[in-house]
């Protein structure tokens, strides 16, 4: 994927450094790089640890992210599990998910593109149908692709109650589209403050324009190639009732229904 151009971008403004470690976690295919992004343009570049997306595997090689004395602004996709809780101690933490309904469609997308690499390329040869394809995304693939069940119940349902926010894309999404009303000034002032940015700038609408700009994004929808198959704008009927009953009560518990 083409690198953005963020950290050049950043410092043309001036940063207030992080008082204490933060980590925005999501599930995958949640839109990860706009909330970032976004994040990324209130902290000094210097405070911002990119050695890599942190997961649970390797979680033990990037404990520094979560040190103390740097207040490293990082990011992930880690499950909850005793390790992740006892790692992040004291360290501010932000979970981003969205409606379970447009993840199965956004995941299916993902995977068809030329951006995604990973052991299920045979998906990409048509030899299935659109809907074949987005019951993998619902139930997995064995050994190979986690469900939607499981991706969720590890990397946001467990993690209620214990973080400093749970973020919904689509809110993110709405707050950013309106960016000069009321509303959006209330969202980001409040949501920025849940990740420890102290002050909050002036300038705040401007840094959210650019750290929001899909240009800046690899896996934005627009961005994506090699996308043989149209995914619909919509999750068929009989796909919604599959969500519910591979995970029933999830998008009720999310606040979706």
């Amino acid at each position: 994927m083409k690198p953005d151009t963020l950290n050049e971008e950043n410092r043309k403004f001036e940063q207030t450094p992080l008082k204490q470690p933060l980590f925005v976690n999501s599930v995958p295919k949640s839109g990860t790089h706009l909330l970032r992004n976004i994040v990324r343009m209130f902290v000094p570049v210097e405070q911002q640890y990119d050695a890599q997306f942190i997961q649970y595997p390797n979680l033990q090689e990037h404990l520094g992210a979560f040190d103390k004395e740097n207040c490293n602004l990082s990011w992930g996709h880690l499950l909850f599990s005793d390790a992740s809780a006892m790692e992040l101690t004291g360290v501010r933490k932000i979970v981003l998910y969205r409606d379970p309904h447009s993840w199965v469609l956004a995941r299916a997308r993902f995977f068809l593109s030329d951006e995604f690499t990973g052991n299920i390329e045979h998906v990409k040869g048509g030899r299935i149908s659109v809907e074949e394809l987005l019951n993998l995304m619902i139930f997995g693939i064995y050994q190979k692709v986690p469900s939607l069940l499981d991706l969720y119940m590890h990397n946001a349902v467990a993690w209620m109650g214990t973080v400093n926010a749970m973020v919904k894309y689509e809110e993110l999404v709405a707050a950013v589209k309106n960016i000069d009303e009321l509303e959006s000034e209330v969202y980001f002032r409040k949501l920025l403050g849940q990740c420890g940015v102290d002050p909050i700038p002036e300038d705040w609408r401007e840094r959210v324009k650019i750290g929001s700009d899909r240009k800046q994004s690899g896996t934005a929808r627009e961005n994506l190639s090699g996308l043989s198959v149209e995914i619909p704008s919509e999750l068929p009927e009989t796909q919604k009732k599959l969500v519910e009953f591979v995970a029933p009560g999830l998008r009720k518990l999310l606040g979706y229904e």
